[in-house]
């Protein structure tokens, strides 16, 4: 049996590797806290160590931070995989199984603001299928708030936004 961070690390290797797109710290951490794994500050150090190590990657918005599996750490995954005892990656598959729908559309709506250099908020929402961008838009708002507000609704009505816009610019 690993080390407990290691094994924690090659948990989330295994899970972001089996996952068909990035996996937000939210869910990680459901995993991971919802199995009683670990608590959430050994999560978060793994995290770090991982990408430090350039195992993971991640990208990083204003509410949540998605996480994937880069070349080197599907490597590292694929050799030491047999220290992840047969319970916890079934644990693993049905989770992911369990949770397709939330992976998928928590990959596919992105949206984050930023201050501009002429100190206004720009907002910047991407809507992307299989990791490929299918829209990309950047607003300028005149304050946080109206900011937060497009974040929020970008990720609860990017399909709807996406088909009126595909609609309105076929016609």
């Amino acid at each position: 049996m690993a080390e407990p961070i290691t094994l924690y690390k090659l948990m989330i290797l295994s899970m972001l590797d089996h996952s068909e797109a990035p996996l937000t710290n939210t869910l990680l951490s459901d995993f991971f806290l919802g199995k009683e794994y670990t608590t959430y500050f050994t999560l978060q150090e793994a995290l770090h160590e991982l990408d430090e190590a350039q195992f993971i990657q991640q990208e990083a918005s204003h509410n949540n931070v998605q996480y994937s599996i880069t070349p080197a750490g599907q490597e590292s995954l694929h050799f030491f995989e047999n220290k992840i005892n047969s319970e916890i990656q079934a644990d693993i598959r049905q989770y992911i199984a369990d949770n397709k729908l939330p992976i998928a559309a928590s990959a596919a709506a992105i949206a984050d603001y930023y201050i501009t250099p002429e100190k206004k908020y720009a907002v910047h929402c991407q809507f992307r299928e299989k990791g490929i961008p299918q829209l990309d838009l950047t607003l300028n708002v005149r304050n946080k708030e109206q900011a937060e507000a497009i974040c929020a609704n970008w990720k609860k009505q990017t399909d709807d936004i996406y088909m009126l816009l595909i609609d309105h610019l076929l016609k």
